[in-house]
């Protein structure tokens, strides 16, 4: 297995260089396409609360302040973007509406790059993060300080729809990785699971891979995290919003305590 395209949604702002980096670093393994795509505040959006068939000084003046912001964004991106020494790299600025392009472009990418501002709900691109994750189902990467590709990968594996689409995905991640272990914490879920189904299945794909049972009951994510760490993985593959959004927003669940923590960065899926 491999990937062919990376994609990195842009804000235009600071935060652009570091996530164009760590999707170089996810691409060149591959040979991959580096797709930058600027993804602004789409004019749209706002026109509905500004009131239907007027717009008065206030809302002119908005309005074009907003399409500055996204002249002078684009710009930013376009030169970070330029920026990169990474070759197989390309630039795409979306128009109105900025969503529909977002979504057709991750529909044609392997990986989303983000943050961590944009995965914990911070920033210009907090709400394209939700939407690649839990709405358009894309894998995403939640790049950290330190990332790299070929260290060890932790895989947090329950048996559930979520955890397994994510652990099937990251195969081409998991091929360049150097030492895999699979991470399962049975008594802190009401689940019924092997890990070891998970090892068989990464070895009949030529990835060998340890498997480490967690004792404990309790809050799976910090069992996991501390396991992850215990076992130097630079990257915890794991599914994303196993509940409701609204349920996981209101009780906190695991993916957000994941993206909570400092280390290490993540692999998600939905």
């Amino acid at each position: 297995m491999s990937w062919a395209r990376i994609m990195a949604p842009l804000s235009g702002g600071e935060g652009d260089k570091a996530v164009i980096a760590a999707a170089a670093k996810l691409a060149e393994p591959f040979g991959a396409e580096l797709a930058g795509v600027y993804t602004p505040a789409d004019v749209a959006d706002v026109m509905p609360w500004m009131g239907e068939g007027f717009l008065g000084g206030v809302q002119t003046t908005a309005l074009e302040s907003l399409k500055e912001a996204a002249v002078a964004g684009e710009r930013n991106a376009r030169a970070a973007m330029a920026a990169t020494p990474y070759a197989k790299a390309q630039f795409t600025a979306l128009q109105t509406p900025v969503w529909a392009g977002l979504s057709a472009e991750s529909r044609l990418s392997d990986v989303v790059v983000f943050n961590n501002d944009s995965a914990r709900g911070r920033g210009p691109l907090a709400e394209a993060f939700q939407q690649m994750v839990a709405d358009e189902q894309r894998p995403v990467l939640v790049a950290r300080d330190g990332f790299a590709v070929g260290g060890p990968i932790a895989v947090a594996w329950d048996g559930g729809k979520e955890a397994s689409r994510a652990a099937r995905l990251a195969m081409p991640l998991l091929e360049k990785s150097k030492h895999v272990v699979i991470l399962a914490a049975p008594k802190a879920t009401s689940r019924s699971f092997d890990p070891h189904r998970l090892q068989a299945y990464y070895a009949a794909r030529g990835v060998k891979a340890d498997v480490d049972v967690l004792p404990d009951s309790g809050d799976a994510a910090p069992l996991l995290l501390y396991a992850a760490s215990k076992a130097g993985a630079g990257i915890l593959v794991a599914g994303a919003f196993g509940h409701p959004r609204l349920q996981e927003f209101i009780f906190g669940g695991t993916t957000r305590t994941l993206l909570s923590a400092e280390q290490p960065s993540l692999f998600l899926s939905h």
